[in-house]
């Protein structure tokens, strides 16, 4: 993907850079020959959501920046923290801000006020679940012990890929026409978790189920696992609040962003299937 046709020595800040979409979008804007900081614990300059005083140093002479906090927009300090780093792009002299929010969160919403109202170019991208949970985040140990175990119910989600959302935040970045735009970021049509067992099954040539439990036995069984209670907390929420119906429909957000329709699921399945990961005890990379 080539579109700069002008060089700004200034580099695009890459917050999360080694998550899903970060390491993405930092790379995508790297082969554009964007000069890039990507900003993490362990970078040269490090940066920690938790610690404000990282945040000018990370800011300084950046000319744009991916906002994808950690570990969610919806837990209580995120307001505080995206306020702070707002206030400290606009005195650093940034010009453009693309945050990545979340569907059916009231409290990612307020984040995406702030941002809004900062003043700055902005583009709020408002994901869909990404398609990576399956091989890269929380999910990937239920697809090797073959049972995917949710309190979902029925419910279909229209799973966004993150290589689609790392394209748009890349043209949101980079590209004019995207300033204050909301794009909803999903996948093409909504697939239940029933269908996507038997997409599984198929990709690894063994039986994956789905399986319906209540919220209740999803964190017991989270807590036995040893996952940390602040955690199961932010999971229940995201849940109950994502996958509920409320986001069943589809949106149009990565065709109004790139001209072009999103991957489904089914294509994200091979690709993901071809690299072996649901075949082996791999670790998942850091999310």
């Amino acid at each position: 993907m080539t579109t700069s046709t002008l060089t700004d020595p200034r580099p695009i800040l890459v917050t999360a850079s080694t998550g899903k979409t970060g390491r993405r979008v930092a790379n995508l804007l790297e082969a554009d020959n964007h000069p890039v900081r990507r900003a993490s614990r362990s970078a040269p300059v490090p940066f920690e959501w938790t610690d404000h005083t990282t945040y000018a140093p990370n800011l300084k002479g950046v000319r744009a920046a991916y906002i994808a906090y950690t570990p969610d927009l919806s837990v209580p300090r995120a307001q505080g923290d995206i306020r702070a780093f707002v206030n400290a792009a606009i005195d650093e002299g940034v010009e453009r801000l693309v945050l990545l929010s979340g569907r059916g969160e009231p409290a990612a919403e307020a984040c995406e006020d702030i941002v809004r109202e900062s003043g700055l170019e902005y583009t709020l991208v408002r994901a869909a679940w990404f398609n990576q949970n399956f091989d890269e985040g929380d999910f990937l140990p239920m697809i090797h012990e073959g049972t995917i175990a949710l309190p979902a119910g029925d419910v279909a989600e229209p799973l966004i890929d993150a290589d689609d959302i790392a394209e748009v935040v890349f043209a949101s970045l980079t590209q004019p026409g995207h300033n204050a735009q909301l794009y909803e970021v999903t996948g093409p049509r909504a697939i239940t978790f029933h269908e996507v067992a038997q997409i599984l099954s198929a990709q690894t040539d063994r039986p994956i189920s789905y399986v319906p439990i209540t919220m209740d036995q999803f964190k017991s069984g989270l807590a036995e696992a040893g996952v940390p209670a602040e955690h199961i907390d932010l999971l229940e929420y995201v849940m109950s609040h994502t996958l509920d119906g409320r986001g069943i429909h589809p949106q149009d957000g990565v065709q109004r962003a790139l001209g072009r329709p999103p991957k489904d699921f089914i294509a994200y399945a091979i690709q993901a299937g071809s690299t072996e990961v649901w075949n082996s005890q791999t670790t998942a990379p850091t999310v």
